[in-house]
């Protein structure tokens, strides 16, 4: 590895904005006293102009020539990922190139990205990561890779995937960490107004819709519980809502919802608690009983085993982001021509 290391950002047709200027800004943050500890550029499979998924092209200085010297390839998301379907001209083109990496060359995708390296067989037996909303249809793709969606990104040494959109920041100031160090990567973090680690995984950003209550099946249950998550819940009283034994309401309520009903509660438990962390100040004991976990330390658990945070780290979590929307606000109004 050189001395100062040479990351190559490699645009694929369909690249989004906002993640291909991930790795050149997070990583231009890591000098030392003005000296660059990181080169970053950008190329593409052909050295050509690519469209972007914003609806407008982008030029490059680099083909895919630039990826033969670099320590570490990093590849933003695009859309649509067909763009790389199996026996496409550009899978062709991207299997290519990566298979000229020279050993130990870092790869790196961010986000959805990780259909691209996925396609060429990299992530064969690996563990990785993708955005949420696209881990069960990545799973289905491919089978063979070991898919975690409730993290922000997966370190498996010389390949690495990051969840959606901030988590590729995450996964670059890591990227720092495990180059120089904790301080460097605390001050490019810092200097980018980021948070240097963040709690948790993705799944507390997940967002679950609640189910439309009809006349039929156990629907009409759910919608009735979700207005009472505060009282006492058992299956009993949950079938004789329904009007069915406790066998058929749990059959039927599997076949419709996919998991037990004691899951779903817990589940539904757990969202309302996240968005009175969110939009209140209640005291966390308080919110507790809300939203039917009755005690602090049983929402501690269920929070945690749901998105991998405490209330008080998920609270802190959202009332920063709101606060730095809050500051921007006001800046905004106060900015005189």
């Amino acid at each position: 590895m050189s001395s100062v290391h040479k990351v190559a950002v490699l645009a694929l047709p369909g690249v989004i904005p906002f993640e291909l200027g991930i790795p050149s800004r997070i990583f231009g943050a890591a000098d030392d006293d003005g000296r660059p500890r990181y080169e970053v550029a950008v190329c593409t499979l052909d050295g050509g102009p690519v469209r972007t998924e914003a609806g407008f092209g982008i030029t490059v200085d680099h083909g895919p020539e630039l990826l033969a010297s670099a320590d570490t390839v990093v590849v933003p998301p695009f859309h649509p990922l067909d763009a790389v379907a199996p026996g496409s001209p550009v899978a062709a083109q991207l299997a290519s190139a990566l298979a000229a990496l020279p050993a130990g060359t870092r790869k790196v995708a961010i986000c959805t990205a990780a259909y691209a390296l996925a396609v060429c067989g990299l992530l064969d037996g690996r563990p990785a990561t993708t955005h949420w909303h696209e881990a069960d249809e990545f799973q289905r793709r491919f089978p063979q890779v070991k898919v975690d969606a409730g993290v922000l990104f997966v370190d498996d040494g010389d390949v690495l995937t990051s969840a959606g959109v901030a988590s590729g920041v995450d996964l670059c100031l890591h990227l720092i960490r495990r180059d120089h160090g904790s301080d460097v990567a605390a001050l490019a973090a810092r200097r980018c107004v980021v948070p240097p680690w963040r709690d948790g995984g993705q799944a507390q950003y997940v967002e679950r819709p609640v189910p439309v209550a009809s006349g039929v099946g156990t629907a009409a249950t759910r919608d009735w519980a979700l207005r009472r998550l505060a009282e006492p819940l058992s299956l009993q009283r949950l079938a004789a809502h329904a009007r069915m034994s406790v066998r058929t309401f749990t059959r039927r309520f599997r076949d419709e919802v996919g998991m037990t009903p004691g899951q779903w509660l817990i589940r539904q438990r757990v969202d309302h608690a996240r968005a009175l962390l969110e939009s209140t100040d209640l005291p966390i004991e308080l919110i507790a009983r809300r939203s039917g976990f009755g005690t602090a330390l049983s929402l501690r658990q269920h929070l945690r085993a749901a998105a991998g945070v405490s209330p008080a780290d998920y609270r802190r979590t959202f009332r920063a982001r709101d606060s730095a929307i809050q500051e921007m606000s006001v800046g905004a109004a106060t900015v005189h021509p």
